[in-house]
């Protein structure tokens, strides 16, 4: 019998309220997705992308939920020792298509290189590969990057920071949370069309770039 994972909000309402009791997570460990072709996968990282194979686990079922899926997972070590990790788990059907082009496009993991000239570099010894880049684009001085995706339609993104303290901009980022969430709930209350409203009060935000 297969075991069902608890909902992601399952136990969250009842304790939304409650102080964060001082943990932080240190680093990223890894990220994980399936891939339809282990092989393809590993050849794309270890030559394309300069990582190593960190790991490797071949099992019949997955630990945490008991699902009885065979399954061939591995990692790809990065600089500082953080992975990105793929599952090949034959006889699984490709997954749903997206129901909007922003999934697709804002679903992606980010990989920082050196500097501006790195992502330069990356961006001539992909191309040379046949590899489809977009960019590179600078994101209003605050970061450079370009964008591609790996064999299992993964996107990826090489980025540098433009701005040295391009992450530690919290209190603003409160700010427009709050100003965001607002506008929303204005919206809805007003019966107008919520992505309207926002394009709206993004135009009058944009005089913070221009």
């Amino acid at each position: 019998m297969q075991a069902t994972a608890p909902g992601p909000l399952a136990s969250v309402s009842r304790v939304k309220s409650s102080p964060n009791p001082g943990l932080t997570p240190m680093m990223l460990n890894h990220a994980a997705w399936v891939t339809p072709d282990a092989q393809a996968t590993a050849d794309f990282y270890t030559r394309l992308m300069g990582m190593e194979i960190a790991s490797t686990v071949v099992d019949d079922h997955v630990p945490s939920t008991g699902d009885k899926i065979p399954y061939f997972h591995i990692f790809f070590r990065m600089g500082d020792g953080s992975t990105l990790a793929f599952f090949e788990a034959p006889g699984v059907p490709p997954p749903a298509k997206a129901t909007h082009p922003a999934y697709n496009i804002f679903n992606h993991v980010a990989l920082q290189a050196k500097d501006s000239d790195e992502v330069l570099r990356w961006y001539e010894w992909l191309t040379s590969q046949g590899v489809p880049v977009v960019g590179p684009t600078d994101h209003k001085g605050m970061i450079l990057s370009i964008y591609f995706h790996d064999p299992a339609g993964i996107r990826l993104e090489i980025t540098t920071p433009l701005d040295t303290e391009w992450n530690q901009h919290t209190e603003k980022g409160y700010e427009d949370l709050r100003r965001w969430v607002a506008c929303k709930e204005q919206a809805k209350a007003e019966g107008r069309d919520v992505p309207e409203a926002l394009t709206e009060m993004i135009g009058n935000l944009r005089k913070r770039y221009d």
